[in-house]
């Protein structure tokens, strides 16, 4: 579901990137994507509109097309014995549905019961990052402020993002459309939801690493931020740990945990950048260092392609990781 938009096309393409061992693919948008053709790894697959139970009989089904489609849907996939593999805000937060970052924990999947959510496409990142830390040091408190590329808000608004970038090349004032603000040349700490004075995204971030850590009473702080960048999410993060930690000790470590590439070369100018990262299903760590500000503080800077790993990649390893179950 929602084959045609950033996540769900990023989908598509990691699905043949990987192999994945799939007899029948069927693919479901909007009625206006409705006749589109898409290049897979099964061949040219026309996309359709879902009508009545078009789900029922499938094994797997990845949706990627909002919070509404995925709670009219989904449920019908689970009674039918399927299991519906969620990107959407859905059922992130739904104690019966295990939110799953398959580099942190696995385990959680044993309890699904025909649905699986994907956490936010920071909260993954930062999870990756945050495990190791949390296993091996205990964490006391995080800090993070992100920047969020324009293809986390959808096609829609890495569309305008172009458009801008045309018009004040060109001498012409910008407008904005899909956005509240012009993003080209602008840092916007907003343009989500306010859930009072946090932003919708910032409550889903702590919300959902907590519950990925099992770590409901971590003391969190975070400020997101939209950025004029095509693809690929970065943040900077503090961390209070609950005992010392040498810098060098942390690089060593995350070196060696799943899904992180440490690049820390700052001398030489080498450190996590978004286009670095696009493309990749890395999280890449650097700028690890001491922050003299806290006890036991670790200061440090992450980038992660928020439509490979921060979403349609992790759906696909949860999926690999339901395969091997059964």
């Amino acid at each position: 579901m929602g084959a045609t938009g950033a996540a769900g096309g990023t989908l598509v393409r990691i699905l043949g990137e990987r192999a994945f061992p799939a007899s029948a693919l069927s693919l479901y948008a909007s009625a206006r994507s409705a006749g589109r053709r898409v290049s897979t790894h099964l061949g040219d697959i026309e996309v359709r509109e879902l009508s009545g139970d078009a789900l029922r009989g499938a094994d797997i089904v990845f949706f990627a097309a909002g919070a509404d489609t995925s709670r009219r849907h989904a449920p019908g996939v689970a009674d039918a014995g399927g299991v519906a593999v969620d990107k959407s805000s859905a059922y992130r937060m739904d104690a019966s549905v295990p939110l799953v970052v398959p580099e942190v924990n696995p385990a959680a999947l044993g309890r699904h019961r025909g649905i699986v959510a994907n956490p936010n496409c920071v909260a993954i990142p930062l999870t990756i990052v945050l495990a190791p830390l949390q296993r091996a040091y205990g964490l006391r408190h995080v800090t993070a402020a992100t920047y969020q590329a324009a293809t986390g808000a959808g096609l829609g608004l890495a569309g305008e993002l172009e458009a801008q970038a045309r018009d004040d090349a060109a001498g012409l004032a910008p407008t904005a459309h899909v956005y509240p603000h012009v993003l080209h040349g602008n840092v916007v700490p907003g343009g989500w939801t306010m859930q009072g004075d946090d932003t919708e995204e910032e409550v889903k971030v702590i919300a959902e690493t907590r519950r990925v850590l099992d770590a409901p009473e971590l003391a969190m702080s975070v400020t997101t931020v939209r950025v004029p960048v095509a693809i690929g999410h970065s943040a900077a993060v503090w961390i209070e740990l609950e005992g010392p930690a040498d810098p060098d000790a942390v690089r060593v470590l995350l070196r060696a945990s799943p899904g992180i590439a440490v690049v820390d070369d700052p001398a030489a100018q080498r450190y996590p950048m978004p286009r670095s990262v696009a493309g990749s299903d890395d999280v890449q760590v650097g700028r690890i260092r001491r922050d003299p500000g806290r006890e036991h503080g670790i200061a440090l800077f992450f980038s992660a392609d928020n439509l490979r790993k921060g979403a349609a990649t992790n759906a696909v390893q949860v999926a690999e990781l339901l395969l091997r179950e059964t």
